[in-house]
């Protein structure tokens, strides 16, 4: 509640910030409770907690320095808090389609082979990092923005957003989809093989993350897509959809489970989270409220072949660079390696094919953060 007002406001550091004090306080009470309790785990569910409390804090005090001044007050039923309330329940399910579909694949997936919940677990933590440092980000400051533009009847420049919006979440997500797909085992066994982590659980985590990072562009769209409907107070349709890519991703766990085992659940989610961007598209396409335009239309090509070509480099490094590898360290500094050189082939080709404008870039980053 406290970041909406927050990003209401334009004000977007202090909530985004927020899951650095959760992380901080969960390594703290993993190292200063362990000794002291009977297990890890018991020092884990005390640190959420006080995660919970020290967020709190933090977000109250990024409130008082915003400016922002909260006092308490008997609650009211007032036409606008039902109002609220109608607009919220629908949109709190459309937003947590991707985690429904997961938990629905974890289910399911306990009825497979030992261990096949633990891949997808590890798989899923590596997948959900450029949902939740683009897609997130830039739904988070697309809203408001389209909301003020909507409401000031600024039909073009909501659509400009729009489409840069989605331009800027394609540019960041491709080239990170690329690499999840051709070097899943470089990325699982450099960051958790280790200790009871051996090669095979490696393997199958692999497997589960290529098929879940095939999905990833279509995770970001759907949350860059859903302001579409929000800034116009119709949170109906996404939950629709939403509860349509619910479905189709059950159906799909049961189809899949059989042949590919825990690789079909992450598949499963993969298409359901494509099906869901695609529909949401198709719908504001079809009331006139998302057309692609010409910038879009000719930056994608671009940016697919920036990405293509940014896989074959990283994927014959990997291939060379692996077979010197013999321990973890090793493997560390080959990831290491293969990100930084990936990420500056990739923004070499893109400036060269036009695919990337960094003063447009910066003019959307700029007008969001002043506007």
């Amino acid at each position: 509640i406290l970041g909406g007002i927050l990003n209401s406001l334009h004000k977007f550091a202090a909530f985004a910030a927020a899951p650095i004090m959760l992380n901080l306080t969960l390594i703290a009470a993993l190292i200063g409770l362990t000794p002291f309790v009977q297990t890890a785990g018991h020092a884990m569910a005390v640190g959420v907690f006080c995660a919970g409390i020290v967020q709190l804090m933090f977000m109250l005090a990024g409130c008082m320095l915003g400016k922002v001044n909260l006092k308490l007050r008997a609650p009211t039923l007032t036409p606008e808090v039902k109002r609220l309330g109608k607009l919220v329940l629908p949109g709190a399910v459309g937003a947590g389609v991707m985690q429904i579909n997961l938990l629905i694949g974890v289910i399911i997936a306990s009825f497979l082979p030992s261990g096949s919940v633990s891949y997808l677990y590890y798989a899923d933590r590596i997948a959900q990092l450029p949902l939740g440092v683009i897609g997130v980000a830039i739904g988070t400051a697309l809203l408001p923005l389209l909301t003020q533009q909507l409401r000031a009847n600024q039909k073009l420049q909501a659509m400009h957003s729009l489409n840069r919006s989605i331009e800027v979440a394609l540019m960041l997500t491709l080239p990170a989809t690329m690499a999840l797909i051709l070097i899943p085992d470089t990325i699982i066994g450099a960051l958790f093989q280790r200790g009871a982590f051996d090669a095979t659980a490696r393997e199958a985590s692999a497997a589960a993350l290529m098929a879940l990072g095939a999905g990833v562009p279509a995770y970001v769209l759907v949350k860059v897509l859903s302001p579409g409907f929000f800034a116009r107070e119709d949170t109906a349709t996404p939950v629709k959809v939403a509860i349509g890519a619910v479905l189709l991703n059950l159906i799909l766990n049961l189809i899949l489970m059989g042949p590919l085992l825990h690789v079909g659940i992450a598949l499963a989610t993969a298409i359901a989270a494509w099906v869901n961007a695609l529909t949401l598209g198709l719908i504001l396409r079809r009331r006139g409220q998302l057309v692609l335009d010409e910038r879009l239309k000719a930056s994608l090509p671009k940016m697919v072949l920036s990405s293509a070509l940014m896989g074959v480099l990283i994927y014959g490094l990997k291939y060379v660079g692996g077979r010197h590898v013999t321990d973890s360290p090793d493997e560390i500094l080959l990831l290491g390696a293969l990100v930084f050189i990936g990420i500056s082939s990739y923004f070499l080709c893109a400036s060269l094919t036009g695919a990337l404008n960094l003063a447009e870039i910066k003019n959307l980053l700029k007008k969001q953060k002043t506007s």
